[in-house]
């Protein structure tokens, strides 16, 4: 019986030059990969060929990419073998349809990602097989076009494919990242660390972006606090009433991690202050949408969301 090639990615592709895609695309480019960032906005992917990327704060870098375009289309001369997708969650199902028009066989995309079910929205359109989900465990801020700063960096970051017979393209694409300097490893878990993760985002983003205080500042406030408190207990409620495995301590976890973050913007509350659109519906509006699955009410993801919706609704 012929033997199946083992998955050697040559070409890789970034889509969303914002903060979380240019430091994931400086990685790749340092350790040696072809890396095409790609972003709608051509000031923002312009000097990332030239001068470089530029990272700075809890990591320190400047490099290069191979390449940049400025449309997802654009990919399908390239023929990437991976691409990753770091772009705002509402913005899916326009990339996934773009991705769709020239996606091929072994071609894999992964959803790099804040938010829940965002790897269905890709698969929809692609199918189980081309996607894999991730769980990014850094927070940063755009200072400029290419230029990050990382308040941050918390790994091993985690990977998992949706279907089992991409299990060893996903291994070897976490090797990838890991032998990039961003150590990633593979599991069998990802639901639960995409929840455990949204959780905290759930409980802290849309806080900081309806009152404008950052992290340490939301969770050092004892007002501000008590909403934080009860939003953390309710998604748990939400969570455990889906079945999925939080872990028994995981309150103590998640208020003990977000006390450490330190004076940080969440990206909600930069997405308020530059009047652009939120992640608020693949954040609180999944924990409203898996309480009414599970019968549970959620009055304060409810009402957050409600409030970030109403300040979108001023852009």
């Amino acid at each position: 019986m012929k033997k199946t090639a083992a998955f050697k990615p040559r070409s890789l592709a970034v889509v969303g030059a914002g903060p979380v895609g240019c430091i994931l695309a400086a990685f790749l480019a340092k350790g040696g990969n072809n890396v095409t960032l790609c972003d709608v906005i051509p000031e923002l992917i312009a000097p990332a060929v030239d001068r470089g990327i530029i990272i700075e704060g809890a990591e320190n870098m400047k490099q290069t990419v191979a390449g940049t375009c400025s449309g997802v289309d654009e990919l399908a001369e390239i023929n990437p073998d991976v691409i990753f997708v770091t772009v705002k969650a509402n913005a899916l199902p326009l990339i996934a349809s773009a991705i769709g028009d020239f996606h091929r066989d072994k071609m894999y995309v992964i959803s790099w990602q804040n938010g829940i079910d965002t790897e269905l929205e890709i698969a929809r359109v692609l199918g189980n097989k081309a996607v894999m989900r991730a769980v990014v465990n850094y927070g940063c801020a755009l200072v400029g076009p290419a230029h990050v700063r990382i308040a941050f960096h918390h790994p091993p970051h985690y990977i998992q494919e949706l279907d089992p017979v991409s299990r060893d393209a996903t291994v070897t694409i976490a090797k990838t990242l890991t032998q990039s300097g961003l150590q990633t490893l593979h599991t069998d878990r990802i639901v639960s660390m995409v929840w455990r993760k949204s959780i905290m985002n759930a409980s802290m983003n849309p806080v900081c972006a309806v009152t404008g205080l950052t992290m340490a500042q939301a969770m050092n406030d004892p007002i501000v606090y008590n909403i934080v408190d009860l939003l953390v207990k309710e998604c748990i409620k939400v969570g455990r009433g889906n079945e999925i495995d939080l872990g028994w301590d995981y309150y103590v976890q998640a208020m003990d991690y977000m006390g450490k973050a330190g004076d940080h913007k969440p990206s909600m509350l930069m997405d308020i202050e530059n009047h652009r659109r939120t992640e608020i519906d693949f954040i609180n509006g999944k924990f409203v949408e898996y309480g009414k699955r599970a019968g549970i009410d959620t009055p304060f993801n409810t009402t957050l969301r409600s409030l970030v919706k109403a300040l979108e609704s001023k852009f």
